[in-house]
């Protein structure tokens, strides 16, 4: 397999070995994926990013898990491997591990989707990696340099096991501004792309990616199957789609026969992606786009007693860290406000969060405790999480959280 000449690295791993604290210790055989400086005891002084990091426990100084060692994060050691048993971490071991995640994804590809996220970063085994799959075309991200020393065969195996064409390596900006490689953001490091711009299928209804330049890995697969079920909710019904970005709720509608949908967003360029994916499904109803403030916008919409049929309101992460979550749990109980007063009798509101700090449990008690205000009758119809291909394997990897909401009056 030829990759680009970006791909091939001069670092090595060497072993290391280490020794945690008794916290730490327990976190490791409980099988979280992360270590924190706070936790190591003891390391070797050499230690560098990409590093081995053989875990050590106190009891009789058997092994206890492996790890890579990531000099420029918090996160110092990330888990690979939770056991005691010998392992060797070669390119059968990272195969292994792809072929078990791909197994997990199978349910799916039989449904008419070809657009899956194979590997969900720490969840699968693979922290700070994502790879994402759109028809033939492989989407890499990586958000840490630990991945450096391996990288040539996790992309090969990648590459086998989706049995794609094309891969793109995608880069966190930390990434993009480090010196320790030649990969850059958006390079086209296997196979050829005629188009940034890739088509793929979820659940029979079309859509496009731009994989180069697009945000992540060019779209949002987690929240696959609720727009599947949006879809299904909109027939012969209006739509309201609040912070549509490339318009996943609002195709979904349209195509499974919306009269009228209103994609809103703060980009005009999201917004024009969102027409351009409604266009490549057939559909009769009507396709509005709002762009500016949602705050703003849905306030100027309740002032001119404007409602809709479904709304569906799915912000970006409030809370991407720990200070800002109490302005997080301020926002959604905005917009769970702004949602009763939009959405029509019998209509269905649809609330979600993607911010990992911010729980399930305290999503929910906020959206309850606006809607009780509001004193209209109301029934939660479900609540849902990831889709099949965003295993959570350890709790703060749990991040998506939806529930919808059906108005009785």
């Amino acid at each position: 397999m030829s990759f680009s000449n970006q791909i091939k690295s001069n670092l090595q791993s060497k072993r290391l070995a280490v020794k945690l604290t008794a916290k730490g210790e327990n976190y490791v055989q409980d099988g979280h994926p992360w270590v924190f400086s706070d936790s190591i005891v003891k390391i070797n002084d050499n230690a560098q990013t990409g590093d081995l990091a053989i875990i050590f426990g106190k009891r009789a100084n058997k092994m206890i898990g492996i790890g890579l060692y990531d000099a420029n994060s918090p996160i110092r050691i990330k888990m690979i491997y939770s056991d005691t048993a010998s392992v060797n971490i070669d390119d059968a071991f990272f195969k292994t591990k792809i072929q078990e995640a791909y197994q997990k994804r199978l349910p799916l590809l039989k449904t008419k989707t070809n657009s899956y996220r194979l590997l969900f970063g720490e969840n699968d085994g693979f922290p700070s990696l994502i790879a994402d799959v759109y028809a033939n075309v492989l989407v890499v991200k990586l958000y840490s340099e630990i991945w450096l020393p391996f990288i040539e065969t996790i992309l090969e195996s990648l590459l086998q096991v989706s049995k794609c064409k094309t891969l793109v390596m995608r880069l966190s900006r930390g990434l993009q501004n480090s010196k320790s490689h030649q990969l850059k953001d958006g390079d086209v490091v296997f196979g050829t792309l005629d188009n940034e711009v890739v088509q793929f299928v979820e659940h029979s209804v079309n859509f496009s990616a731009n994989v180069i330049k697009g945000h992540k890995t060019g779209y949002f697969l987690d929240h696959r199957e609720n727009r599947r079920q949006v879809g299904l909710l909109s027939k012969n019904k209006t739509v309201l789609d609040v912070f549509s970005y490339a318009g996943g709720f609002s195709v979904h509608a349209l195509a499974n026969g919306a009269t009228e949908v209103t994609s809103l967003d703060i980009s005009a360029q999201a917004l024009d992606i969102a027409v351009q994916n409604g266009k490549l499904n057939p559909y009769s109803g009507i396709h509005n786009t709002l762009a500016g403030d949602a705050f703003k916008i849905l306030e100027d919409l309740v002032s001119e007693h404007i409602q809709f049929d479904v709304v569906v309101i799915d912000p970006p992460s409030f809370a991407k860290q720990q200070t800002e979550v109490a302005l997080a749990k301020k926002k959604y109980a905005q917009l769970a406000e702004l949602g009763v007063k939009l959405t029509a009798k019998g209509g269905m509101l649809v609330l979600a969060s993607c911010s990992s700090r911010v729980t399930a449990t305290a999503f929910y008690d906020i959206n309850a405790q606006t809607l009780q205000k509001h004193q209209r009758p109301f029934s939660i119809e479900q609540k849902t999480q990831h889709d099949i291909d965003h295993p959570v394997g350890f709790p703060e990897g749990a991040y998506l959280k939806c529930a919808y909401y059906r108005f009785l009056d």
